[in-house]
């Protein structure tokens, strides 16, 4: 099935009680057991698992073409969980510009546990190679980074990953799988933070993991899971099942919003550079050419000439873009990133960084125009 059909087909339970279209909530946290102490329903604990969330991980499971999906609380408790797989004295590569809880929380939490990190520019395969040191067990790609949009070859760098027996894990939230499924590309784990454009509608905070294999490592994933609690409500996985529905409409046109603000922003006399895969002039355009489908995404970021004031400056003169974090709501949303990430972020400080929602493009054009004044 084409992943339109497949977004909404994976996400319809049959309900057999009433006869629902709809995917009934089940809220209940305990199952009935049998006389003999077997459940006959196959569920224990919602802590364990629950209807809403099963439909969801297996959902997203086919959508990244993978074996085994895990839904979490929220994206840094799946990333956290998959830290934790690992054993004391692990290195773990990372890109020098990502998500920035992801390398604090390496270094704050998981240093303590005696996991290391060498944070590197992913887009220079040589630097890649040379972070590489005998204890190297997990290569983390983040494509297209955040906020600077750069685009990792994701087929080089699992190339080399399975050269030494390490493990390559992408998050994959800004792409979503409609842009970009890296387990076909070589990686074993995609990582989402489906509050974004899974949910789709900024109302529900959750996480998940996908790994290409059942095996060892999805158990010692699920075990994690399970043990731990990180995981969602039946409601919120009832939220996230539902986004999906309409994921591939909704990626897909505001993908479209985002080419086209990027192609006007690009050529406009107050700005700097827009960071944007899918203008030619992107560092690595051609390899988001060969490994993104579909289009290139709805995220971009832009640098305003001048310093850090000039691009706030711009952001309080934005009528339809609200100034807030995250991103992949229907809605447009603006921010200056170093100011979220602190001073010791190498984001610069004339950055936005720019969420395209599912407004009229001409309206968001007209928007930037008066802002830029």
């Amino acid at each position: 099935m084409k992943i339109e059909t497949l977004a909404i087909q994976s996400t319809q339970m049959h309900d057999a009680n009433a006869g629902a279209v709809i995917s009934p909530i089940y809220l209940s946290t305990t199952f009935e057991r049998e006389t003999d102490g077997s459940y006959a329903h196959g569920y224990v604990y919602s802590r364990a698992d629950n209807p809403n969330r099963q439909l969801l991980e297996k959902s997203m499971a086919l959508l990244e073409n993978g074996a085994v999906g895990l839904a979490f609380a929220s994206g840094m408790a799946a990333t956290t969980a998959l830290f934790q797989s690992l054993k004391s004295g692990d290195h773990i590569i990372t890109p020098d510009d990502a998500y920035y809880a992801t390398n604090v929380l390496i270094t704050e939490v998981f240093g303590q546990w005696g996991l290391s990190l060498t944070t590197v520019d992913m887009t220079d395969l040589s630097a890649v190679k040379a972070a590489i040191q005998p204890n190297t067990k997990l290569f983390w790609i983040e494509t297209p980074s955040n906020p600077q949009l750069k685009i990792t070859d994701i087929e080089a760098i699992s190339k080399i990953a399975k050269e030494i027996g390490a493990l390559v894990a992408v998050d994959n939230t800004w792409a979503t799988p409609v842009l970009q499924q890296p387990i076909n590309l070589g990686a074993d784990i995609v990582m989402h933070s489906t509050t974004k454009y899974f949910g789709g509608h900024s109302d529900v905070l959750s996480g998940a993991l996908i790994i290409k294999e059942e095996g060892e490592l999805s158990n010692k994933l699920r075990t994690i899971q399970r043990l731990t609690g990180g995981v969602p409500s039946p409601f919120e996985s009832w939220l996230v099942a539902r986004g999906i529905k309409t994921l591939v409409l909704r990626v897909k046109a505001q993908t479209d919003n985002a080419k086209k603000l990027a192609d006007f922003l690009s050529t406009h006399p107050q700005v700097e550079v827009v960071h944007y895969p899918g203008l030619a002039s992107h560092p690595q355009h051609e390899i988001a050419k060969k490994q993104m489908l579909n289009g290139f995404g709805a995220m971009l970021s832009v640098q305003i000439k001048g310093d850090a004031q000039n691009a706030m400056a711009v952001t309080g003169k934005l009528k339809l873009f609200t100034t807030a974090t995250s991103l992949g709501g229907v809605e447009s949303l603006i921010e200056h990133r170093k100011s979220v990430e602190g001073i010791d972020s190498p984001t610069p400080e004339n950055l936005l960084r720019v969420s395209v929602g599912l407004e009229s493009i001409d309206d968001l054009i007209e928007d930037w125009k008066q802002a830029l004044v």
